[in-house]
Order: C-alpha cells, then sequence, then structure tokens
C-alpha cells in the first residue's frame, strides 16, 4: 500500500496550578503539533500545522486527542486541509478520535477541509465524552477550488456521551456517490457544509429548542446532553459566519 502513514497524538491534563498541562505532544510525518498562546489561564491551546500537501491518495492520516479530568483543551488547525488526488487511485483516510473525561473540555476547531477535483477521501471523527464533558466541535467542508469540479469526499461522525450514541451520521458527495447528493434535499447545489456539535451537561435539564437559523442551516437537540447545528453555504466564508453566529446563540 502506498502513501504516508502518520498518527498525531496529544493528552491534556491539569497541572495543578490551575492550568493545563501536555503530557503528551507527539507529533508525526506531516503531522506537526504546536503549543501556542492566548486564551484563559486553564485552558490550553494547540494548532495543527500540515508539513506538506495533502492527504493524497494512498495516505493514511491520524489525529488522536485525549482530555483529562478537569483539562481544557482548544486544538485547531493552521490552515485549510486539501485532499489531493495521488499517483495511484487508492482512497486516502483521515481519522480523528477524541475522548474527553468528566469536567474535560475540548474545543476541536479545525479549519475548512477542501475536496480537490480527483480526490478521494473518507473521513472519520469518533468522539467518546464521559457524561459531564463539554464539547464543541466544529466541521467545514468545501468542495471544489474556485473554478473546479470537487472530488470523492466521504465523511462519518460519531458522538458518544457515557457510552451511548448521539448522533451517528454519514455523508457522501462528488463523483460516484449515492445519486442526491448535490439535490434540493441534501446540498441544493451550495458547495460548503458544515455541521457545530456541542455538547454540555445542563443541556440535560434545558435542552435546546430545534429551530431554522436563516435559510441555510438548523438547530436541533440531539439525544443527551447536546445540540446539533447543520449548514450549506455558497462558500467557505459565509459557512464560517453562519457556525460563528450559531455558536454565539449557544452561550
Amino acid at each position: 500500500m502506498s502513501g504516508v502513514h502518520a498518527t498525531a497524538r496529544i493528552r491534556a491534563r491539569v497541572d495543578g496550578r490551575g492550568g493545563t498541562a501536555l503530557p503528551v505532544l507527539e507529533s508525526d510525518g506531516p503531522l506537526a503539533l504546536r503549543r501556542t498562546r492566548g486564551g484563559d489561564g486553564g485552558q490550553a491551546r494547540v494548532l495543527l500545522v500540515g508539513a506538506m500537501s495533502g492527504p493524497l491518495g494512498g495516505d493514511r492520516l491520524a489525529v488522536e486527542a485525549a482530555v483529562d479530568s478537569g483539562a481544557r483543551l482548544r486544538l485547531g488547525s493552521a490552515a485549510a486541509t486539501i485532499a489531493l488526488p495521488g499517483q495511484g487511485k487508492e482512497e486516502a483516510r483521515y481519522d480523528v478520535r477524541i475522548d474527553v473525561a468528566d469536567d474535560g473540555e475540548l474545543h476541536w476547531l479545525p479549519e475548512p477541509l477542501i475536496s480537490a477535483q480527483g480526490s478521494d477521501l473518507y473521513v472519520t471523527t469518533h468522539v467518546g465524552l464521559a457524561p459531564r464533558a463539554r464539547l464543541v466541535l466544529r466541521e467545514e467542508q468545501v468542495l471544489g477550488r474556485v473554478g473546479e469540479e470537487p472530488g470523492r469526499l466521504t465523511s462519518r461522525l460519531v458522538v458518544r456521551v457515557g457510552g451511548r450514541p448521539v448522533l451517528d451520521q454519514q455523508l457522501a458527495c462528488g463523483p460516484g456517490a449515492p445519486g442526491g447528493w448535490d439535490g434540493p434535499a441534501v446540498l441544493g447545489g451550495h458547495r460548503a457544509l458544515g455541521q457545530l456539535v456541542v455538547v454540555r451537561p445542563e443541556f440535560r435539564d434545558r435542552p435546546v429548542t430545534a429551530q431554522a437559523l436563516g435559510d441555510t442551516a438548523t438547530l436541533v437537540p440531539l439525544a443527551g446532553p447536546a445540540a446539533l447545528v447543520t449548514a450549506v453555504a455558497p462558500d467557505g466564508l459565509r459557512l464560517r459566519r453562519i457556525l460563528d453566529e450559531a455558536l454565539m446563540s449557544l452561550e
């Protein structure tokens, strides 16, 4: 099997001084993790920096993040991820696995994933949360660069709270995807799609109210202490604006 295989790992725990330490900050191959300044004293901030183009066809890339009890981590990326075709016809994979303990908090806020023409990428995100964990997770996907058709992109997101699934969904877009992905029931001709998952223990007693957020986004409660915003937009800039406004409405 051709391609690059790499896994970046991060672990956050309380440092005993009111802050968050990072006993594991392990870069690998093209995936480089860098701690950054900013935020309040209790939160650690880390950027994922891509050291090369990709993922390319045949690549197997993964990010694993664990947040211990009481720790707070904000994890993002320095730039958009661009899925590109490789020399062969192999599918590329990008897997994210997140685990957050009770009273831990994670903000997973990467820059958009862009599906370039000719690429074939399968993305999975698996999130396991303890009952009192907190999460803000944003996913943004742009189908094609300016003036080009998209590649094949399949994305699956699974979120469990206390071992019980609150969200398990998959969407495939681009050449070879099941028919109707670009129709009015799914993207409606838009080329940017995204979602925001917010998990907070207080949602158990005060769940969010389902509502439309403008013409191209919705907010719905999930089973358990969670809320989901789903949005489409003509481009990535407008998609980000919609998701930012939705997050502000939940705070």
